[in-house]
């Protein structure tokens, strides 16, 4: 009966995709099917290396290092992160991270972490989006991987201003000495797995990841959602 209320409901109320504002068809959600195929997704968890991994090489001791998808300005990745960041739709960072743990788990990653670990977000941003975009897409990770994640390890102690449109070096920066760790002994021997929004020189990740590192963690290991260039 509830399925029935349900279907009729959705008749008159529909949800609808947040990749091209279709009708979401039953057993959908969030974006439909013909949008999860049209994803631009980048695949190097397919590779033995891959640019970003490269990017990372020298400058933090990481054992796998991918992005899920493109980022193309104007494109569908850069709509859904809008959503996501800017729209109040933290549905969109679950559904990703959920879609792309599948792909993980299929390609045998599944059991080769014990934590997720989202980049944070400085309180004062968290407190006006009510939520942490990259804590979203952990949370799909983990939904698949049955392990936990943790956003209150690593804190941002300073609020900074947006890496768009900065170099390198003022990205670098930027970030250096804003992250700190509140608890390392949750962190002690374990692998973990630092998940990210968007990457594109590998500041950000980088400044995060080596607190973690040093505080005594086994393996570390970054998944970012989409890969700017």
């Amino acid at each position: 009966m509830r399925e029935l209320v349900l279907d009729f409901f959705s008749l008159f109320f529909p949800n609808y995709c947040f990749g091209c504002n279709r009708a979401l068809l039953k057993g959908e959600d969030t974006l439909c099917t013909f949008c999860l195929m049209d994803l631009p997704k980048a695949n190097y968890h397919l590779m033995e290396e891959n640019p970003i991994k490269n990017r990372l090489s020298g400058r933090l001791p990481v054992k796998h290092v991918w992005a899920y998808l493109k980022f193309r300005k104007t494109g569908m990745v850069q709509h859904l992160l809008h959503q996501l960041k800017y729209n109040n739709h933290p549905e969109v960072g679950v559904k990703l991270g959920r879609t792309y743990g599948y792909e993980l788990a299929k390609a045998g990653y599944q059991n080769e972490f014990d934590l997720v670990v989202p980049v944070p977000l400085h309180r004062s941003r968290q407190r006006k989006r009510g939520y942490n975009q990259s804590a979203k897409f952990a949370e799909g990770l983990c939904e698949v991987f049955q392990i936990p994640f943790d956003d209150s390890i690593s804190v941002r102690k300073q609020a900074t201003s947006t890496q768009t449109k900065k170099t390198k070096l003022q990205r670098w920066e930027n970030v250096e000495s804003v992250f700190d760790l509140q608890d390392n002994s949750k962190i002690l021997g374990k692998r973990i797995l630092l998940v990210d929004d968007v990457i594109t020189t590998g500041a950000t990740i980088e400044a995060c990841g080596q607190h973690l590192v040093a505080s005594g963690c086994a393996e570390l290991s970054v998944a970012c959602l989409a890969e700017a260039q």
